[in-house]
């Protein structure tokens, strides 16, 4: 990790706790907030979150186990390890494994800088239904899925863009979707970029940093003061760093199988 700002990790934790309360399907249970989407079943939408430093006992674990199989979910939780040290170590004597370590990048509006234009690409913010279902669809297909986006995923874009948060469609001259991504609802003026997708057929076309930057700059224009983000890789990472993130802290991914 190149550089650490705890200040900026507990914040973005903070942030992303306070979000996962807003949920009207969230869960309480011992020191873990359960973010639960009972329409949109993928890892990433279902999830438990820590509290701040703390240190759940083996009955609240087996607690926490027993509400995500109740609900259908694989237990997993997503957190800053730096901002609750005792639940990595309790999770891991519960037989946990740590499924992905990655970093996290974050940006602000002294930070951001336009990436080279991609030739041929238009990218605004959905207004239509159809809109939104297409760049869902962009989503969806670009990480591996077939057919039609679920429900859920069509309604985060929405419920983003409606909250004060951002989403993004890019599409060709003759109007075909080819780029998407959204930034969610700020919380404590923080905001996350998320689910940035490009058609395959149009990888390596500067569509990426065309959406990440248009996203970044309109949560800025909102008045979002920080916007961060989990690259998937370091190629991804590299597309992030041209237009101004940097990593500020590191997220860990436990699941029980």
């Amino acid at each position: 990790m190149d550089t650490i700002d705890q200040d900026m990790g507990r914040a973005i934790q903070n942030s992303t706790r306070t979000l996962a309360r807003s949920s009207p399907h969230h869960r309480r249970i011992g020191p873990f907030t359960v973010r639960y989407n009972p329409d949109w079943d993928i890892p990433p939408a279902n999830y438990a979150i820590p509290d701040p430093d703390a240190a759940p006992s083996t009955a609240d674990i087996e607690a926490l186990v027993a509400l995500f199989r109740e609900l259908g979910r694989v237990p997993r939780l997503e957190f800053l390890p730096s901002t609750a040290p005792g639940a990595e170590e309790a999770l891991l004597a519960a037989g946990f494994t740590v499924s992905n370590r990655a970093p996290l990048l974050a940006c602000t509006p002294d930070g951001l800088r336009a990436p080279e234009p991609a030739a041929g690409i238009t990218v605004t913010e959905p207004s239509t239904d159809a809109e939104y279902a297409a760049a869902a669809g962009v989503q969806h297909l670009a990480y591996g899925g077939t057919g039609e986006p679920s429900a859920g995923s069509v309604r985060w874009l929405k419920e983003a863009s409606g909250g004060g948060g951002v989403t993004a469609l890019a599409t060709v001259d003759d109007g075909t979707p080819v780029g998407a991504g959204g930034c969610s609802v700020p919380t404590d003026g923080l905001s996350e970029l998320a689910g940035l997708g490009v058609a395959a057929a149009f990888r390596r076309r500067g569509i990426g940093a065309a959406v990440s930057a248009f996203l970044t700059a309109t949560a800025f224009g909102r008045g979002i003061g920080t916007v961060w983000l989990e690259p998937g890789d370091a190629a991804v990472e590299r597309i992030y760093a041209g237009i101004g993130y940097h990593r500020v802290a590191e997220k860990a991914d436990f699941t029980l199988n």
